[in-house]
C-alpha cells in the first residue's frame, strides 16, 4: 500500500503518510481477521468526517488497559 502511494505521490509522498496510515489501520487482514484498529480498540473506527459527533465519553480504567493488552497479544500470536 505504501509503496504505490509512494509512486503516486512523487516527491511529497510523506505529506500523505498520514492517509496511507489511517487505510492501513481500517483495512481487513487476514492474519488478525478483522482491522488493526477494530482488533485494538474492539469496535470500528468512524472516519474523519464523523468526528464531529457528539457521544457519550467516558473515562477508560485499568480493564480498558488489561483488554487491550490482551488483544495486542492475540495479534502477536497471529503475526
Amino acid at each position: 500500500m505504501l509503496r504505490s502511494c509512494a509512486l503516486e505521490w512523487t516527491g511529497n509522498w510523506d505529506d500523505y503518510i498520514c492517509l496511507v496510515e489511517f487505510a492501513y489501520n481500517n483495512s481487513w487482514h487476514a492474519s488478525i481477521k478483522c482491522a488493526p484498529f477494530e482488533m485494538l480498540y474492539g469496535r470500528k473506527c468512524r472516519a474523519p468526517i464523523c468526528w464531529d459527533q457528539v457521544g457519550e465519553r467516558v473515562i477508560e480504567g485499568p480493564e480498558m488497559i488489561e483488554v487491550t493488552n490482551a488483544k495486542v497479544a492475540v495479534a502477536k500470536e497471529k503475526l
